[in-house]
């Protein structure tokens, strides 16, 4: 039963890792700061796959961008970490498990639970995010750069579509929930029938 089960989770743990990957793809150039759509599937993997799982994605995903795979928006690689938006993917990890988290606390999760849950994962993404962004770019790429443009580029530029993105995020969290829920019930009842 445990066996199986971990199969059921390590499919969807694979499946969020490449939903990120393929999120670094879809992207608005902008400066210092790409957006992307990879933000979406850190909400949802939160959301839908719990705090362990949720972060096991991100983790995932980061691993296999720093072994060499480029499915970071500008590559990949070890040397990846000096990168000004590396932060961001640290962020993304952390954000998966307290959203995660949240949910796991409400029997019953409703919209305005994901919606919160997701909002608070923002802002742990750009609490680790702006300040990596300031120290990267003025300590070892020795780019001198003031808190204002930070802020600028990397918070105000892209603030409000991610925050337009936590909500619609959350919304399609809650239809997905039950069906997500209900996938691992008949999997439990499945392996247990067929362990009787």
């Amino acid at each position: 039963m445990f066996k199986r089960q971990s199969t059921l989770s390590l499919v969807m743990i694979a499946m969020f890792a490449a939903l990120t990957a393929i999120g670094a793809f879809i992207k608005i150039p902008l400066p210092v700061v790409p957006f992307t759509l990879q933000i979406v599937f850190v909400f949802l993997a939160g959301c839908l796959l719990g705090s362990r799982n949720g972060l096991q994605s991100q983790l995932i995903y980061i691993g296999i961008g720093l072994v060499g795979l480029p499915v970071f928006t500008q590559g990949g690689g070890i040397t990846y970490v000096l990168q000004p938006t590396f932060g961001y993917l640290i962020g993304f990890a952390l954000a998966a498990f307290v959203i995660g988290l949240m949910i796991e606390k409400v029997e019953n999760p409703t919209k305005k639970h994901f919606i919160g849950a997701n909002i608070v994962g923002l802002i742990i993404i750009y609490a680790v995010a702006v300040p990596y962004l300031y120290v990267s770019l003025n300590f070892w790429l020795h780019m001198k750069t003031s808190w204002s443009h930070i802020f600028l580029v990397g918070f105000l530029n892209s603030i409000v579509a991610d925050f337009c993105l936590a909500i619609v995020s959350a919304l399609l969290a809650e239809r997905l929930y039950k069906v997500f829920q209900a996938a691992r019930m008949l999997k439990i009842v499945q392996v247990e029938k067929e362990n009787v």
